[in-house]
């Protein structure tokens, strides 16, 4: 090894130990008659100290010739350091050099290689590779390894094989876009790359194998976001001969090993909520549970008052901001701007103070007496000090736009920290949704999903299909899915059905899933499984909104790899070996 140590290591039990330490220069610091050199690697930052007339006068001119993220290797003795820095692991010691090597020298870098850069998203991806020498770039990328690895031990503790399903495969129709690859020895004919490794999963429940595992690559051709790539990796797992409630029981297992593991949090329970609580308390499926705030109901307390907005309102709903009953006048119209925006998409808002009396004080005291307003309070268990919150219009708009206020005040009120963790679990999905627009129905979660048992019935009318709930679950933690899984069909002829209300024909279901069809008719178990989006989980353990720094080349909003150029075109020639006859895309 070129080295002895890292530069990390070092420690005053080393002192007077003759060492060799490589590494990137992080600065230089040159008063003239000492100068200082701050050696880093991915394991800390060591400092070496050179002195004149104590280290050799070689040695101090090679100094002058060094630059920011030169190599080196430096060779020396280790010593006390006399300004001790404790807020270093290394801060107690210094080296002093006997010999110096330049091993490479560096052009200045396009930006800082410091914790706080100046440089941009995309100039740091485009230089991924020296963006991935900062501490919290390459502490999310430890943070992930070591997440990686302890799914594994837990799984590996749980009799699950770890196996790898194919890349190249076949597309279809339901779900996000694939991305698609042209086969040269089938001309005309793609693969497509897989969205999930669903169908494979299930096929190894039919083989035997009875609790499966992969920490895999998916791609899909969407919008990008900040929690979103084009290629992502989920936990992969399924389980053969159990129920919803053995599959829930295992993954909040993992899901609490995990916190214990990685963040030394211990969670007794992961609580459960429904779909449809979690609709009327909360606006969507994946409520943040960091903080209460959940909606109340004053429809039918506020109506028939005379105010128009309300009287023809199919839903008016409210929260409780507490101890913001102080707000101003100012603040209140910022908010009922916010919440107009289009994103947002209110039409205004309407807020009620509780005085320090007990009085309230609305922003539509001429439509209510006192005791009117007073129901409002007391159907939000309101005090002195808080400021009610309330929107009205179609019920599905105002309950989002409620869900979106309530996360927008509990940012503002401090409630939605970092370093506190939700996890629960959200159960009784539909299992379809019917589009108005295509007028037909779409699988909520995958066509594969099952529907409760004691639902099964209700699939036989027209009429009661949308009630039919889906054997189905998600794992939402402080707001995030970060996790959602199913009970699978094993029957053929239940299968059939669902493809027959997703709107295949017969012959159409045969063609693109007859393999898992087929497969069913040889013993397929009771299985159920889950697939946790693992970039996502790994953003939210490690305190961050974005997935970014916890992939090591990830691509930008627009789905490109600037530091590769990719996409790129390809020669004709590549086109023409493909049987692809088009003009777009060559070089």
């Amino acid at each position: 090894m070129m080295r002895t140590h890292t530069c990390g290591e070092l420690r005053p039990d080393h002192i007077n130990q003759t060492v060799t330490l490589c590494g990137w220069v992080q600065r230089i610091r040159d008063k003239g008659g000492i100068a200082w050199i701050d050696l880093r690697d991915r394991y800390g930052l060591t400092q070496i100290a050179l002195e004149d007339g104590v280290e050799a006068e070689n040695l101090r001119g090679q100094v002058r010739t060094l630059g920011r993220e030169f190599v080196l290797s430096v060779t020396g003795i280790v010593t006390e350091r006399y300004a001790k820095n404790d807020k270093m692991p290394t801060g107690g010691i210094e080296i002093r050099p006997t010999a110096l090597e330049i091993l490479n020298p560096a052009k200045i870098p396009p930006f800082l290689i410091e914790d706080d850069t100046d440089g941009g998203d995309e100039l740091r991806m485009k230089y991924r590779y020296l963006d991935l020498r900062r501490n919290p770039v390459r502490n999310g990328l430890m943070l992930r390894h070591r997440m990686a690895q302890a799914v594994r031990r837990f799984l590996d503790g749980q009799e699950f094989i770890e196996v790898e399903t194919p890349v190249l495969i076949k597309s279809t129709p339901e779900g996000a876009r694939d991305f698609v690859v042209p086969s040269r020895m089938n001309p005309g004919e793609f693969y497509a790359l897989p969205q999930s490794p669903q169908t494979f999963k299930q096929l190894l429940m039919v083989a035997g194998f009875d609790r499966y595992f992969q920490i895999v690559k998916c791609f899909r051709d969407e919008d990008l976001r900040a929690d979103r790539q084009p290629e992502f990796t989920q936990i992969d797992c399924e389980m053969a001969f159990v129920t919803q409630e053995d599959i829930l029981n295992t993954f909040e297992g993992l899901t609490r090993y995990l916190f214990k593991e990685i963040k030394g949090l211990d969670f007794p329970t992961v609580p459960r909520m429904t779909y449809a609580d979690a609709l009327r308390d909360y606006g969507n499926d994946k409520p943040d549970t960091r903080f209460e705030m959940k909606f109340v109901d004053l429809t039918a307390t506020v109506q028939g008052q005379g105010f128009p907005v309300f009287d023809s309102a199919e839903t008016v709903l409210g929260i409780n901001a507490i101890t913001c009953a102080a707000y101003t006048r100012k603040q209140l119209d910022e908010l009922t701007e916010w919440v107009k925006r289009p994103q947002i998409g209110a039409t205004g808002l309407i807020y009620a103070r509780v005085e320090a009396d007990g009085q309230v004080k609305s922003s539509v005291d001429k439509f209510y007496s006192q005791d009117e307003l007073h129901k409002w309070s007391a159907a939000f268990h309101a005090n002195p000090g808080d400021l009610l919150l309330l929107l009205a219009g179609p019920d599905a708009k105002v309950r989002k736009a409620m869900s979106e206020l309530r996360l927008e005040m509990g940012q503002r009120l401090g409630l939605r920290h970092k370093d506190t963790f939700s996890p629960l679990w959200v159960v009784d999905f539909p299992l379809l949704e019917f589009s108005e627009e295509e007028n037909r129905y779409f699988a909520m979660h995958h066509p594969f999903t099952s529907p409760k048992p004691e639902d099964l019935a209700l699939l036989d009318a027209p009429e009661t299909i949308g009630q039919v709930r889906a054997n189905a679950y998600d794992l939402v933690i402080n707001g995030v899915e970060v996790g959602g899984g199913s009970i699978r069909i094993h029957d053929r002829a239940v299968q059939a059905r669902m493809f027959d209300l997703l709107g295949f024909s017969p012959a159409e279901a045969q063609a693109q899933f007859g393999f898992l069809l087929d497969a069913f008719e040889y013993g397929a178990p009771p299985h159920g499984g889950i697939a946790f989006g693992f970039d996502r989980l790994c953003s939210l353990f490690g305190g961050a909104d974005s997935i970014r720094d916890f992939i090591a080349f990830p691509k930008n909003n627009s789905g490109r790899d600037v530091m590769i150029d990719s996409p790129a075109p390809i020669s004709e020639a590549q086109l023409k070996e493909l049987s692809i006859a088009t003009t777009v895309g060559v070089k």
